[in-house]
């Protein structure tokens, strides 16, 4: 069974429906006591950095969160999710995320380095370059993922990002390290590719994936 994290901020239907799909089991819970009885946990998220931190801060799901990583737990960040795994975040003034990653989130430039504007947020279509093997991405080819987001991870620490997507600057697309995971992208709405990832992650949950 995997935990989808409730905290008030997530976009919970999409990604049960997702599983549903897949026929696996799963649960919606904000209560760190129903969701220790999870294999795996998913933290989907849709909104502000500091909101979604505060809440976690305040449910003392942060820590819960950060205790079920260090004993193993798998753990798959989606969107504003995915961001949450780094160190800090700029949005709305820096704030400290839950630190199972190296790297902060900063906002996109709007604007190239030859000094032409382009749309913020990043919103449609992009295609994954892969740069490191995960079982998170196995029997998956590159191909086009859905993504919606201002911000993107500026990271130092490039064995965490698994494959990437250019959208002026490189976006860290799908990142993991150890039993921690996070998609950029929407998976529940990427059609086939984000599909399998979600099989893909159910399967590391169940211990089916290879290190």
């Amino acid at each position: 069974m995997i935990g989808i994290i409730d905290y008030g901020m997530g976009n919970l239907y999409s990604v049960s429906k997702a599983l549903e799909r897949l026929n696996y089991e799963y649960v919606i819970s904000g209560d760190p006591q129903q969701l220790k009885e999870a294999k795996g946990l998913i933290l989907p998220g849709v909104g502000s950095f500091k909101d979604a931190m505060h809440i976690l801060n305040e449910t003392g799901l942060s820590d819960f969160i950060r205790a079920a990583v260090n004993e193993g737990t798998p753990l798959l960040g989606i969107c504003l999710g995915m961001q949450l795994l780094f160190e800090k975040s700029a949005e709305n003034g820096w704030t400290e995320g839950l630190k199972l990653l190296k790297g902060r989130v900063v906002r996109f430039p709007g604007t190239t380095a030859s000094g032409e504007t382009y749309k913020v947020p990043h919103m449609g279509w992009n295609r994954l370059q892969f740069r490191y093997p995960s079982p998170l991405l196995e029997h998956i080819e590159e191909g086009y993922v859905y993504f919606v987001h201002s911000y993107y991870v500026d990271t130092k620490d490039e064995t965490v990002v698994l494959a990437s997507s250019m959208y002026d600057v490189e976006v860290p697309a799908v990142v993991g390290k150890g039993n921690v995971f996070g998609t950029q992208f929407h998976p529940e709405k990427s059609s086939e590719i984000g599909m399998k990832i979600l099989q893909n992650y159910a399967d590391i949950v169940e211990g089916k994936g290879n290190d």
